[in-house]
């Protein structure tokens, strides 16, 4: 998929919002990509997977034993991943504020992993999934996401295949432009600010 492509088909979705929104990550942006409603159609998630999937390395892709995600928001992707790649697909969560696999979920040691995620901004979620992943027993060969927004500076310790990258500009709460502070902020993602 081409990046006009990729773009058409969040506007298609009326996933590409603008406002004032303060994200998962504690900063602020004008822009907001809402990947649930993204991949709220199955036959468009699948197909953002396998987008994904094609900008991986064919050396890398066959070596994916599962695919783990962080809650919320990369669970539909993840979902989507493990089918294109034919692999488990499972995910962390934090119920009291850390990452871990629950729900009857394990994966035996060594067990190479691709951690995919809907979006990167700062890198945070996705290098706590990744520790969470490890301490499992798995080996995070590789990650993934739909959007990468941290203009190629998330460094998550492993080789990283986003989709598109796209680099709205955030801010720190207090580097806010006046313009942008005059809206209210809204809070569309999953986790609640530090």
């Amino acid at each position: 998929m081409t990046e006009d492509e990729i773009l058409s088909e969040f506007r298609a979705a009326e996933a590409l919002l603008e406002g004032h929104f303060l994200l998962s990550s504690g900063r602020h942006s004008a822009h907001y990509l809402q990947c649930a409603r993204l991949l709220m159609n199955p036959d468009r998630a699948g197909r953002i997977a396998l987008a994904i999937t094609q900008k991986m390395p064919r050396e890398v892709r066959s070596e994916i034993q599962a695919v783990i995600s962080p809650a919320m928001g990369g669970i539909i992707i993840g979902h989507e991943m493990g089918r294109a790649l034919g692999v488990d697909a499972m995910f962390v969560e934090r119920p009291e504020g850390v990452f871990g696999l629950r729900r009857g979920f394990s994966i035996p040691s060594g067990t190479k992993v691709l951690m995919m995620e809907d979006v990167v901004t700062t890198g945070l979620s996705s290098r706590e999934a990744i520790k969470a992943i490890e301490e499992a027993g798995g080996v995070v060969i590789a990650a993934g996401a739909v959007v990468d927004r941290s203009a190629g500076t998330a460094d998550l310790g492993v080789p990283f295949y986003p989709l598109i990258q796209l680099n709205f500009p955030t801010y720190a709460p207090e580097e806010v432009p006046s313009d942008l502070a005059s809206i209210p902020a809204i809070k569309p993602g999953s986790r609640m600010a530090a």
